[in-house]
């Protein structure tokens, strides 16, 4: 049922007038009473209304990029490209046609990530592009499927860009996935091909799609090789961050000193991996392989080059701009792979023998 700014007053109790005042910003309003509408509006989850012009149009010019860290080239890479195509229309509706792209930041929280669908959602935003992985938690899941849903109902375009979709959600225009577990399953594959037997496993936080799928593939490939035994010991889980990356690889070398490879979460995480191998006085790749993931910028520079898998960020951030746009057609049944390609460079070779 739709929530009427009666139903606010009420909720506050206040006049109606009140209530638009308070949402309007143009009239003064009592600290108190205004901290009281807005609760009132956040419990209800009301969305107000625009002019005349954004109720026909149905959604305004506004365009909600959704990232966990905007200094971390993965998420900054596809925000940007997204931004390039849905900043880029021109030639139909005011101003040319053009939409404002806002980059918001969740720092990975999933309230935090709530909190900007709201407001998008109260801004009546064209679209909406959320990027990398999903948390796995049913109760957010639902929230999140509960506010896709409004934000669908109320013509927003919803797109996903490197996170899985949701189960049973109509709401999402689609659906771009990175093929994490194949491209974790190649990269492994590469590993045992050059004769490593002990790899560790740096990888993300527990709870996130993109560390599951990354760490089942690359399970897959040890099971396949028949090296399945003591995984647990041979996997250290922490943030995608360098000094995650960095005290992981110190406590896989205390647990396994024969390690012959560690293979991180992604690049950010293998930088601090190499560091922490050079430390314990190891050379890089005659004592130990390090491999990363995503092939960010930095990962061809690092010394030696590291070897990643590539994930086409700038391509799937701008084919997720122009799926919000609806200047591209969504693919069949809303949802696409992107495969991911193995980058075999000088940071893994094989194992010493002597």
């Amino acid at each position: 049922m739709t929530v009427t700014l009666a139903d606010v007053a009420a909720r506050a109790r206040v006049s109606p007038a009140t209530v638009s005042r308070v949402l309007n910003g143009n009239y003064p309003v009592a600290t108190s009473t205004r901290e009281r509408v807005l609760r009132a509006v956040d419990e209800l989850d009301y969305v107000l209304n625009g002019p005349a012009s954004s109720l026909a149009a149905a959604t305004s010019d506004l365009v909600g990029i959704l990232v966990n860290d905007i200094a971390d080239p993965f998420f900054g890479i596809m925000a940007g490209a997204a931004q390039t195509e849905i900043g880029g229309q021109e030639g139909s509706g005011r101003a040319g046609g053009e939409k404002l792209a806002v980059v918001c930041n969740t720092g990975g929280s999933p309230e935090r990530e709530l909190t900007y669908l709201t407001l998008l959602q109260r801004q009546r935003a064209a679209a909406v592009v959320l990027t990398g992985g999903a948390l796995e938690d049913p109760a957010h899941i639902a929230a999140m499927g509960a506010k896709l849903a409004k934000l669908a109902d109320a013509g927003t375009r919803v797109v996903l860009c490197g996170r899985p979709p949701l189960p049973d959600s109509e709401a999402i225009v689609a659906a771009l996935a990175f093929d994490n577990r194949g491209g974790a399953r190649r990269l492994t594959e590469h590993l045992l091909a050059l004769g490593h037997r002990g790899i560790g496993y740096v990888a993300g936080p527990v709870e996130r799609t993109t560390t599951r799928h990354r760490l089942e593939g690359h399970r897959a490939a040890l099971k396949a090789a028949g090296l399945s035994k003591d995984q647990e010991l041979l996997t250290v889980h922490g943030p995608y961050t360098r000094r995650s990356g960095y005290e992981a690889t110190l406590e896989l070398l205390r647990r396994a000193p024969d390690l012959t490879a560690v293979v991180a979460a992604n690049d950010t995480v293998a930088l601090g991996a190499c560091a922490a191998v050079r430390d314990q006085g190891l050379r890089i790749p005659q004592d130990i392989s390090v491999a990363g993931f995503d092939d960010l910028p930095f990962s061809v520079d690092a010394v030696p080059a590291l070897t990643t898998v590539r994930l086409p960020l700038y391509e799937a951030g701008a084919r997720a701009g122009r799926l919000a746009m609806g200047t591209e057609a969504p693919p069949p049944g809303g949802i696409a792979t992107i495969a991911a390609e193995l980058m075999a460079r000088a940071s893994t070779a094989p194992p010493r023998t002597d």
